[in-house]
C-alpha cells in the first residue's frame, strides 16, 4: 500500500512538472513560416540566404522583431531603440558620423547600414566582425555602456511585465518566457527580411531599364583595373550585394588608434582592417568610412584617386598607393558616381513593412 502511494506521488509530481514545461514552452508549437521575398538578381546570381535551423523565419517572429527593433524599451532609461541608431530613411544607418548612446557618449564607428544581410555568408557581423551571426549582433548594442547601457536580465523583466509582449513571443515562438535568446532571434528575422534589389541597376540588369553613356562609362571605370579598380571589393553586376564581405585595409591611415579587424584577432597582419561595405544606398548612408570621416561620396572617389595612405597592411588590392591613388579623371570621377547612385533602392526606404510599427 505504501509504495502504490509512494508510485501515486512520484507520478503526480512528475506530471505537474511536465505541465510547468508545457506552460513555459509548447515544443510542438509553430509559427506561420515566411518566406523571404528574394530579388530575381539574387535568385540567379548568388547563393540563397543563410537562415539558421533554430531560426526559422515566420510571420509572427518577423512582427515581433520589427516592433523590438522600434522600441525604446530595450534601453535601460527607455530613451533608445535599435532604429535610434539605425534609421530607415537613411538605409538603416545613421546620419551622424557617430551615434550617441543614452548618457550622451558617442561612439567611435559609424553605424554600418543594415540590409542583405542574410547573404552574409561568412557571418561576420560589425566593422571588425566581432559577432558570428544577425543574432549575436543584436546582442551587444543592449549591453554595450556607450549604447543602450542596460543588461538582459532588466530587458527581460520589462518585456515581460509589458501587457502586449508575452502573448507576442508566445505566437512567435510558443512561450511567454521572455529571455535574451528569444529577443535577438526576433530581432534577426526582422533584419533579415530588410532586402535591397529593386534599384536603378538592378532593373538594367533584368533589361527593364537603360543605363545614361555616363552611368555606362562610370561602370567601365569601376570595372577597370586601370582606372577605377573597385571591383575586387565591392564586387561585379554579377554580385548584386556590391561587397565581399571581406576585411580589408584600404589606405585611409599610416598608424591606427582602431585596430578593426585585427582588434578582434590579435593577429598584427589584420590591424586597419575593416569590413568592406556595400555600395548600394549610398546617398541615404553618409557619411562614409568605418569612422565616418567622409561625408560626400566625392570624397571617397577623391581618397581612392589620389588619397591612399600606405602602412604595413595595407591591402595588396591598393596597389596604387605609391601614386596616392588610381588618379582618375574629373570626368571619370563624375561618371563613377552617376553609376553608383544608379545602385540606389527608394523602395527600399519607404517600404511600409520596415517602418515604425508602433
Amino acid at each position: 500500500m505504501k509504495v502504490r502511494i509512494v508510485f501515486l506521488l512520484i507520478f503526480a509530481l512528475t506530471i505537474a512538472s511536465c505541465n510547468d514545461e508545457d506552460d513555459n514552452v509548447n515544443s510542438e508549437y509553430t509559427a506561420t513560416p515566411l518566406e523571404l521575398e528574394i530579388p530575381p538578381l539574387f535568385a540567379q546570381k548568388i547563393l540563397p540566404p543563410v537562415i539558421p535551423e533554430d531560426n526559422p523565419q515566420s510571420v509572427e517572429g518577423v512582427a515581433l522583431g520589427r516592433k523590438l527593433f522600434f522600441d525604446k524599451k530595450l534601453s535601460a532609461d527607455n530613451t533608445l531603440a535599435c532604429a535610434g541608431c539605425h534609421s530607415p530613411a537613411s538605409a538603416f544607418t545613421d546620419p551622424r558620423q557617430f551615434s550617441v548612446g543614452i548618457d550622451g557618449i558617442a561612439g567611435t564607428r559609424n553605424s554600418m547600414p543594415l540590409f542583405n544581410m542574410a547573404w552574409n555568408y561568412n557571418e561576420l557581423f560589425f566593422w571588425d566582425g566581432r559577432s558570428a551571426s544577425i543574432e549575436e549582433q543584436a546582442l551587444a548594442p543592449v549591453v554595450d555602456p556607450i549604447e543602450m547601457h542596460n543588461t538582459w536580465s532588466n530587458v527581460a523583466q520589462t518585456l515581460q511585465s509589458d501587457g502586449e509582449y508575452p502573448t507576442l513571443f508566445e505566437e512567435a515562438f510558443g512561450t511567454q518566457s521572455i529571455d535574451s535568446v528569444l529577443v535577438t532571434k526576433a530581432i534577426a528575422q526582422f533584419l533579415r527580411t530588410l532586402i535591397s534589389g529593386n534599384s536603378k541597376f538592378d532593373r538594367y540588369m533584368n533589361g527593364n531599364e537603360e543605363l545614361t553613356p555616363s552611368e555606362l562609362n562610370g561602370l567601365n571605370v569601376f570595372l577597370d583595373e586601370n582606372r577605377g579598380d573597385c571591383f575586387h571589393c565591392h564586387g561585379n553586376p554579377n554580385n548584386p550585394l556590391w561587397t565581399d564581405n571581406i576585411f580589408h585595409n584600404n589606405g585611409l591611415d599610416e598608424t591606427f588608434t582602431d585596430l578593426g579587424r585585427g582588434g578582434v584577432t590579435g593577429d598584427p597582419r589584420e590591424f586597419g582592417l575593416f569590413k568592406t561595405p556595400s555600395l548600394r544606398n549610398l546617398i541615404y548612408t553618409a557619411p562614409y568610412m568605418h569612422d565616418g570621416r567622409f561625408e560626400t561620396i566625392d570624397e571617397v572617389i577623391d581618397h581612392y584617386s589620389e588619397g591612399l595612405v600606405y602602412s604595413e597592411t595595407i591591402d595588396p588590392l591598393m596597389k596604387s598607393v605609391d601614386e596616392g591613388g588610381v588618379q582618375l579623371s574629373p570626368e571619370d570621377k563624375a561618371d563613377l558616381k552617376a553609376f553608383l547612385l544608379t545602385l540606389t533602392d527608394e523602395n527600399f526606404i519607404d517600404n511600409p513593412d520596415f517602418q515604425n510599427p508602433n
